[in-house]
């Protein structure tokens, strides 16, 4: 990975406002946090796609060798969307990514999804499955209760404690 393909990816991590992110590739190892990103209340669906090309991508970002300060002006559009989703989802249990990967809300393509938001579940119920490096992860609910919403859309990439589900206890 050259020093470019690694400042195309920290604008793209700023562009979408992700705190934390480590990649390996063969004997590459790379691990970006970045510091003073507060994290919202609540978080909203983000897809995030991973970048062909960011030349085009205007956002100055922070590269850990230089320490220049990022522009933070792409995490204000998101703050007051997350706050009308807090009171909304404030008597949710919410079952989070334990890994990250693709999620997808059916077990196979074309077959029906595991949950719809309304349907009734029962704790260690499987809600969805995470694809990780070609393995299949089922995801079990944590709590008993309705489905009250589905914060992931179908084949979505997720991160590492990112929101999937809420369900409203009974």
């Amino acid at each position: 990975m050259n020093q470019k393909e690694i400042k195309e990816l920290i604008e793209f991590l700023v562009q979408m406002d992700i705190a934390e992110f480590s990649l390996e590739r063969g004997d590459v190892k790379l691990h970006i946090k970045r510091a003073g990103v507060a994290q919202p209340a609540a978080v909203a669906p983000v897809v995030v796609a991973v970048p062909q090309a960011a030349a085009g991508a205007a956002t100055p970002a922070t590269t850990p060798a230089s320490g220049a300060p990022a522009a933070t002006s792409a995490a204000s559009p998101a703050a007051p969307a997350a706050a009308p989703a807090a009171s909304e989802d404030a008597g949710l249990s919410v079952v989070k990514s334990p890994i990250v990967g693709t999620f997808y809300e059916a077990p196979s393509p074309g077959a029906p999804p595991f949950v719809r938001v309304g349907d009734t579940v029962k704790e260690g119920q499987v809600l969805c499955i995470i694809e990780a490096m070609k393995l299949m992860n089922e995801i079990e609910a944590d709590a008993s209760g309705v489905i009250a919403k589905i914060f992931v859309p179908n084949g979505s990439p997720v991160e590492y404690g990112m929101p999937l589900f809420g369900i409203r206890k009974q």
